[in-house]
């Protein structure tokens, strides 16, 4: 079991994932034999990550110490928050507790993954304080883009630490939902605020984040021009912006129809919590679309970030069963593009706008707010809280850098806050912090949903290399006892070279491959099919290199007699 280096008396704070990045939510309170995590994300690979589906944090620290883990606490449910949680509990299982919205969304996750009979799973209200026999954690309502938002404090001898999650201070929610319960964040700044650890995401944005509200008068005023259909995309766990949607198209007499499956699933949480209501006849399905007039359907989807699989990705290339795009069709996008998704979602829009609808979407229009607050609504939370030490969380690094200038505005001295890595330890005391400790928290690339099938960094090498200097194929007969090239070689390649068009390239690349068995041969008087492999490898990446400065990977096929 790996142990912190960290004395008797001190909490450690440290993260699995969400430092320096966006997504990837895992951060652990821990004093002596007791831990608490709280939130356990993923995040979404870029373009780059070739055939990656999520991204999860190393969690190998934590299975060495899985004694010592008391509880899971979940901030909120998003899915760089929740969305690990069922690759977590493949390795390890632990109680989770969570809001009622979280509850639910992490509810159906769990049946998907069958592992909802296995797992210890408790709904919490804001006031629920769990004690343990040396820490405690209690609950502080904020506002974000999402029902049941969270900041959690972890009570320690020591202090205590307070983790944010995604906030922004919302005074007018709609649907007269609570606002930030701003007695208790003040009652906890008040005695022994040790640690704040906030969201850094909007750390650029020199304002306060606008309400929600303001996003739902825009949302009624463009539905009330819209003549034809309205297909609507946004996160499907924003109910909130579902919930204007619905209620602007129900004003205007529309039907309403779902698609996408982490949607319809969103939307049966909304409406079982009461944060929706939708009546259970303005909903129709996909065999009754073409009986409504365009004027009186809005489309409710997912795929505003672009996402390949989803809905709007699929009505946009025209592979979806249900819905075919017609002319006077209007497409709004009611979101901005996360971190890493501008391509795919500016690439969504021009395929939309090609097949002729109508697209709105952009800040000129003002149907989206963000759910994190900007840097007025961060300096807001490092006032209510008072912390003697600050951690900036959930940002790239730059956002980091801009949040811990916040701080020290706001009266933090600049000794006092430490920009962190995934896996370093931050020691506390009442008067001392330090880092003290590292240990690997790298990324864990999966295929699918099963954490045993994840991708190794020679896998996705060699994935990159494929895709972007393709691949040369040697084939070749060798009778090792006689010395003798029978059959070849030839060279095939793909995504490389034009063959038809480089007839004296591959020529030449025979006869260097013919080359390189020969002297394998001749280097050895017993080679192994090792031997012939690597060398044959080396000397036509050396060649192919030398004639045409690219590197594709090489693929030898040798038989052997």
């Amino acid at each position: 079991m790996r142990k912190l280096k960290v004395k008797n008396n001190e909490v450690a704070v440290y993260a699995v994932g969400g430092l320096g990045e966006i997504g990837k939510n895992m951060y652990c309170v821990q004093y002596q034999d007791e831990i608490v995590i709280i939130d356990c994300g993923i995040k979404f690979p870029e373009d780059e990550l070739l055939g990656v589906d999520y991204i999860i944090p190393d969690y190998q620290f934590l299975i060495d110490n899985q004694k010592k883990i008391k509880a899971l606490v979940i901030t909120h449910g998003h899915e760089d928050h929740i969305g690990g949680i069922p690759f977590f509990l493949q390795k390890l299982n632990v109680p989770i507790w969570a809001g009622p919205f979280a509850s639910e969304l992490i509810k159906g996750k769990l049946k998907e993954h069958n592992l909802l009979r296995t797992t210890e799973l408790h709904e919490l209200q804001e006031d629920t304080v769990l004690k343990f026999r040396k820490l405690s954690v209690s609950f502080f309502r904020t506002t974000h883009s999402i029902p049941d938002t969270l900041g959690i404090a972890v009570h320690t001898p020591q202090g205590t630490v307070v983790q944010t999650g995604d906030f922004k201070f919302d005074l007018t929610p709609v649907g007269d939902l609570p606002s930030p319960d701003f007695q208790k964040m003040a009652a906890i700044g008040g005695k022994d605020s040790l640690l704040l650890m906030s969201d850094s995401t909007n750390a650029e944005r020199p304002t306060f984040t606008k309400s929600e509200r303001f996003v739902e008068k825009s949302i009624k005023r463009i539905f009330t021009e819209i003549q034809g259909r309205i297909i609507f995309a946004t996160f499907a766990s924003n109910v909130y912006r579902v919930r204007e949607a619905c209620e602007a198209a129900l004003e205007q007499g529309r039907k309403i129809a779902i698609f996408g499956r982490s949607m319809e699933n969103a939307i049966e949480a909304g409406q079982k919590l009461g944060y929706l209501n939708i009546p259970e006849e303005s909903l129709v399905d996909a065999q009754e679309l073409n009986n409504l007039p365009a004027n009186k359907l809005m489309i409710l989807c997912t795929g505003s970030q672009g996402e390949p699989m989803a809905a709007l990705s699929r009505i946009a290339n025209g592979t979806h069963r249900q819905i075919s795009l017609q002319p006077d069709d209007t497409v709004v996008f009611s979101s901005n593009p996360i971190p890493g998704n501008t391509v795919s979602v500016n690439n969504l829009i021009n395929k939309l706008d090609e097949a002729g609808v109508t697209v709105i979407h952009g800040k000129v229009n003002n149907i989206h707010t963000s759910g994190h607050g900007g840097q007025e609504d961060q300096k807001l939370m490092l006032r209510l809280i008072k912390p003697k030490f600050f951690m900036p969380c959930h940002g790239e690094y730059r956002m980091q850098m801009i949040h811990k200038k916040l701080a020290e505005q706001t009266g933090v001295p600049e000794d006092n806050c430490f920009i962190m890595k995934n896996g370093d330890v931050l020691a506390l005391t009442r008067d001392s912090a330090r880092i003290a400790d590292h240990f690997s928290a790298g990324d864990v690339y999966l295929n699918d949903a099963d954490i045993n099938d994840n991708v190794s960094s020679q896998i996705l090498s060699d994935r990159t290399i494929l895709a972007s200097e393709g691949v040369v194929t040697a084939v070749a007969t060798i009778n090792i006892k006689k010395h003798r090239i029978t059959a070849g070689p030839d060279t095939i390649s793909r995504g490389f070279i034009y063959m038809r068009e480089s007839n004296e390239l591959i020529h030449d690349t025979n006869k260097a491959a013919f080359h390189s068995l020969l002297n394998t041969m001749k280097q050895k008087a017993h080679p192994t099919e090792k031997d012939f492999s690597s060398n044959i490898i080396d000397d036509l990446q050396e060649f192919l290199y030398q004639k045409t400065e690219r590197s594709p990977m090489i693929v030898p096929m040798l038989i052997f007699e």
